[in-house]
């Protein structure tokens, strides 16, 4: 079986880019087969539970205050409609629970009605995930003792074009978070988005980051851009559908026990480039017909496709045995 790494060179992970293809898509689904079913998916759904009004100027996020993009901004939502979202999720299909809200860090006086919400969720039988920005060591260590099962907090990019993305908080801002998230015992899930501006190399750099973390992240979404009008991404130029399927395809070969989840950016996408996406080793969705602010494929469309192309959904039990496995 494959040995996880965690000491990548830059040169042999734009190697790992520069394969021919198909020997590219090989290495990967050989990589795959060593450590999942080849023929399953996790399915997760996102719901946005504090939306817009975000003090981070991330130029490709329509919940920035600093962007007129038409978001209507909502407040923490109640409890109780978490958990009927998450009830609605679990009976689609989905075996995991994301919970985003707009904060730059949520204050400590929302930690209290957070871990009421993973309570809420974890009753449905669904595995947790939180993105709530930048957590302290201490918050934390609260959600964890909550039960909240993953933390979720992008790199976005690599180091060195991140300050052409982001100016509000620093890549180490962001390390930082990763490591609370770690030192608590949460999972974690990190990863990245493709068609920011950057260049290979970038996207050689940030997953060279993730792979060579002391623990690789267990999900690990690689997203495509949804340029949203209003944002200074409106107009980027969409990344080449097959340097998307390369990323996939190598962010499976550095991280091979990781879930790597086919992210944001699959309403654009037809079929035959998301069996590509599989194919390569994704092996997550978000599944549900809205990610945060922006669409995702209806469910009907996904089961149509999972089942032409031979694919099943995750079930319940592998969320017993993730817990089992942390619990021991």
């Amino acid at each position: 079986m494959t040995t996880l790494r965690h000491d990548w060179t830059a040169d042999e992970v734009h190697a790992l880019f520069d394969l021919p293809f198909a020997d590219l898509m090989h290495r990967a689904q050989t990589v795959h087969r060593e450590h999942f079913d080849a023929n399953a998916v996790q399915l997760s759904t996102l719901l946005s539970i504090k939306t817009g009004a975000c003090p981070e100027d991330c130029k490709y996020c329509p919940q920035s205050v600093r962007y007129n993009t038409g978001l209507k901004t909502e407040a923490l939502m109640a409890v109780e409609q978490v958990e009927q979202a998450a009830r609605t999720a679990k009976e689609a299909g989905a075996t995991r629970f994301c919970m985003g809200a707009a904060w730059r860090s949520p204050k400590d006086r929302d930690v209290d009605t957070l871990i009421q919400m993973i309570e809420a969720v974890r009753s449905q039988g669904l595995e947790t995930c939180m993105t709530l920005g930048m957590l302290s060591e201490s918050q934390a260590e609260r959600l964890a003792d909550a039960g909240l099962d993953y933390y979720n907090h992008n790199l976005d990019t690599s180091e060195e074009h991140y300050g052409e993305i982001i100016g509000t908080r620093t890549y180490d801002d962001r390390l930082e978070t990763l490591e609370n998230v770690r030192k608590s015992g949460m999972k974690v899930c990190c990863g990245g988005i493709v068609g920011l501006g950057e260049t290979r190399q970038d996207r050689v750099g940030l997953l060279r980051t993730l792979a060579n973390l002391e623990t690789h992240p267990e999900s690990v979404p690689i997203n495509q851009l949804v340029a949203v009008p209003g944002t200074p991404m409106a107009d980027a130029d969409p990344v080449d559908p097959f340097e998307f399927v390369r990323t996939i395809a190598v962010a499976r070969i550095l991280m091979p026990s990781s879930h790597v989840r086919l992210s944001a950016g699959r309403e654009s996408m037809d079929d035959a480039l998301q069996a590509l996406c599989f194919l390569a080793g994704a092996n997550s969705i978000f599944y549900g017909e809205q990610l945060l602010t922006t669409g995702n494929p209806v469910t009907d469309r996904d089961r149509a496709l999972f089942e032409r192309l031979g694919i099943e959904p995750e079930g319940a039990q592998a969320v017993e045995q993730r817990r089992s496995c942390q619990a021991a």
